[in-house]
């Protein structure tokens, strides 16, 4: 973190506790606080820094760009496009291998559990369905608290924090990729209720951000045209991309990925990104559809033929499709009671989460252990409940006693031409249990116990299940636990709804992701990519405005929940009330170092030993300016470089006018390391004779950074900060007769923790949405029953 201006007093002398109220300042900086600079990055504590979207201006740069010829321009943007084209290859193969692989491993599976249970092993089919459970889970917990801690979860909370300007170690590297994907394919197939939606969008943006490292000196990858891509700039476009890609991989829905990405994890966006992130994610679809096809014939193993819709209903039963305006209070009724739903757990997804990292933070036998109480308790449920649910009668008879049907029906332990519901909703992986609720035409498959029975389940294990130390998603277990709800609320209503089952089914689902997520715009095309069904559109946009808008009311989305769990300095988009009440130059802590514009070498080392801060001011002062003035500001990094170069001069002087920064110094000297990766100074060892020298920063200078004046309010400072994408913002005096610069402001001099640990007082005007409390709700349904036994 940059370094800032020195702190004012904070104790309240006897003087200012005698003065009148009125007179008394209104505000009063509390101790200095110090927030960690660390954050939860998968399941592990990882030092953070914040992404540099500013354009360095200095002598180096314009030479650079003037040299530069036409031919490489085009050659640049020729670049992005192929890029494009290749994540989109790439991230469509790795999401077609993780669907087959996952089909494959649990299909051989559950048909070896059903294989057991048709000849009556049923202790035998339980411990060969609970020890694969528990060995594929391990497996994932293993190799991802051993070799990549990183791709823990879901990875959307890191990729929208990337996106936001917020970097750590390893989150894209290629140890990431790999264990993402291994990890998740085991996790999805040990029945553990997770999912490959977000684990797929940070396999999407681990490959985009591969592209972006500008090649690698350990493999020889470092041809000229790689390097084009070395700043933060044109990383974080890819990244998007990659994300993007991700969700078109995961659901085979090229424009909900698109929008995802728009909506839901990008902190700027720009047409030209649209274009592009469109183009990828239509590769991705057309290479999906290339591999369905060839796996139409059986070639794939149990690979489904699904083709590129997963959940199709378009084509049976278009009649029972239809609704009418009296349907309309039902859908709002579903809305409603699902973002209630929704609310709530995330509430409990928060507290399940804080009970699991503290016993993550014990070791990695603890991370085991609890991955395997988790497999074990998934596997006692899963396998127990159908034993209480009842045998039904096959809708279609089928060869040896199976159901022929549209639905996976699942015997268990159910006699030749009968079926057990609640089996063929648990012993399934997610994907076919959701086409099972979704089918149409088939409102009197299920019964309402068994459906009662799956909901509070799936409910549960969705919650316990996200906070193993294993690559895992939410989205996909959201759509499944909300199409169940949606069946439930179908069966209870009865008669008085004229809606198919399955086309409740797929509001539910939509009413629980807008009550979790709280996304509209992409979920509502996600779903209609899913289900192929544009007549579902009307009444899926307004289940998804009714849940977001009373979700809203009770707390934030999942995604935002954890990034705030997480502790990553995440930047919203809105401005808190009391951030107007304070200007920048309340909040700024120092103590403030800068260098001159010709610095002793010595002084620099010591600088850079002692301080952790990632810029400093560069001031002119006599001989070279006739008072002290603000010349720009020098980047720790490039500090570094010069210092390796050891272009130093035996007096305090500027380079002579003769001096060639161009023969001496190349533009990829100073590119931006890859994601996680920074240069120290200990490898930097200089003579004593070095150490008494000098070196010139003008050249190496951004001399126009970004300026503030101290009185400007924290609230427009925030926006300028966010809209532009800075990582120091300089804050300089109102007054001529003072020092040039006042401090720095960083991402954490935003962050509500720092600002309200300096100025207590204003805790009161936190933001607030309109959020509904205990006690409130209590008073409101008080007041209802008393109303109502007036009214009797």
């Amino acid at each position: 973190m940059a370094s800032t201006a020195p702190p004012r007093e904070d104790l309240i002398t006897e003087d200012e506790e005698q003065r009148p109220p009125l007179t008394r300042p209104l505000l009063r900086r509390s101790a200095t606080n110090n927030i960690s600079q660390v954050a939860m990055v998968g399941s592990k504590a990882c030092p953070i820094e914040s992404l540099d979207y500013e354009i360095i201006e200095n002598d180096l740069f314009d030479q650079n760009w003037r040299t530069r010829a036409k031919a490489d321009q085009v050659w640049y943007v020729v670049l992005k496009w192929t890029f494009c084209f290749a994540i989109g290859i790439i991230t469509g193969v790795v999401g077609f291998l993780i669907n087959l692989a996952v089909e494959n491993v649990a299909g051989f599976k559950h048909a070896a559990v059903s294989s057991l249970m048709d000849s009556t092993s049923y202790w035998t089919a339980f411990w060969v369905f609970a020890g694969a459970n528990l060995a594929l889970l391990l497996l994932a917990s293993a190799i991802t608290a051993s070799v990549s801690p990183a791709a823990g979860g879901s990875g959307i909370p890191e990729v929208k924090a990337y996106l936001n300007g917020v970097d750590a170690p390893n989150i894209f590297s290629l140890k990431t990729l790999a264990v993402k994907v291994i990890g998740n394919i085991a996790a999805v197939s040990s029945s553990l209720h997770v999912g490959k939606a977000g684990p797929m969008v940070h396999t999407g943006a681990c490959i985009a951000a591969i592209f972006g490292q500008g090649g690698s000196r350990r493999y020889g990858l470092t041809w000229r045209w790689l390097r084009y891509f070395k700043n933060d700039r044109d990383r974080r476009d890819l990244v998007t991309i990659g994300a993007g890609a991700g969700v078109s991989a995961a659901f085979r829905a090229p424009v909900g990925g698109v929008l995802f990405a728009l909506e839901s994890l990008s902190s700027w966006w720009r047409s030209a990104l649209i274009w592009r992130s469109f183009f990828t994610t239509a590769v991705v679809a057309v290479v999906l559809r290339l591999f369905v096809e060839l796996c139409g014939s059986g070639r794939c193993g149990l690979f489904g033929k699904g083709g590129l819709i997963m959940y199709d209903v378009s084509t049976l039963f278009e009649d029972l499709m239809t609704y009418h305006l009296k349907d309309i209070p039902i859908v709002v009724l579903i809305g409603v009671i699902g973002a209630v739903l929704g609310a709530f757990y995330n509430f409990l997804m928060m507290q399940v989460l804080r009970v699991y990292s503290v016993v993550n933070e014990r070791g990695r036998a603890h991370k085991l252990l609890l991955a395997a109480a988790v497999s074990v308790l998934t596997s006692c449920c899963v396998f127990g409940m159908p034993w209480f649910a009842p045998c039904r009668p096959c809708p279609v008879a089928g060869p040896n006693g199976a159901c022929g049907s549209l639905n996976k029906f699942r015997r268990f332990h159910c006699p030749p031409d009968h079926y057990n519901d609640l089996a063929s909703l648990m012993l399934n992986i997610n994907d076919d249990a959701i086409r099972n609720l979704y089918a149409t035409g088939t409102n009197d498959v299920y019964h309402r116990g068994s459906m009662l029975a799956f909901f509070v389940a799936s409910y549960a294990l969705g919650v316990l299940s996200y906070g193993v130390v294993a690559p895992s998603g939410l989205f996909v277990p959201i759509i499944l636990t909300g199409a169940t709800y949606g069946r439930l609320v179908a069966m209870l209503l009865g008669r008085h709804s004229g809606l198919d089952h399955g086309l409740v089914a797929i509001l539910g689902s939509a009413s629980f992701l807008g009550g979790t997520l709280r996304m509209t715009v992409s979920v509502c095309v996600i779903i209609v990519e899913l289900t192929n069904n544009l007549l579902l559109l009307p009444l899926v946009m307004l289940v998804l405005l009714i849940s977001k808008t009373v979700a809203d009311s009770f707390n934030a989305s999942i995604y935002d929940l954890i990034v705030r769990l997480k502790g990553l300095p995440y930047l919203d988009g809105h401005a808190e009330p009391y951030m107007r009440q304070l200007s920048v130059g309340d909040v700024v802590v120092g103590p403030l170092r800068s260098f001159n514009g010709v610095e002793k070498v010595g002084h620099i080392m010591h600088v850079l030993r002692t301080t952790g801060h990632h810029a400093f001011p560069v001031i002119d002062e006599p001989p070279f300016s006739t008072a002290p003035v603000l010349y720009g500001l020098v980047l720790r990094a490039h500090l570094l470089v010069l210092l390796r170069k050891r272009e130093f001069l035996p007096a305090q002087e500027r380079y002579p006018k003769e001096y060639s920064i161009a023969a001496r110094f190349e533009a990829q000297d100073f590119d931006k390391r890859g994601s996680g990766k920074q240069d120290t100074v200990d490898g930097v060892e200089l003579s004593p004779e070095e150490m008494g020298m000098y070196v010139d920063l003008h050249p190496f200078t951004n001399a126009s950074p970004y300026t503030v004046v101290e009185t400007m309010s924290l609230a427009k400072a925030l926006i300028l900060f966010r809209e532009v994408g800075l990582r120091h913002l300089l804050v300089v005096p109102k007054a001529c007769d003072r020092s040039p610069v006042v401090g720095i402001l960083t991402r954490h001099d935003f962050m509500p923790e720092h600002i309200l640990g300096l100025h207590p007082v204003l805790l009161g005007g936190k933001w607030k949405r309109l959020r509904w409390h205990k006690a409130a709700v209590a008073k409101y349904f008080r007041d209802l029953i008393v109303r109502l036994a007036n009214c009797g």
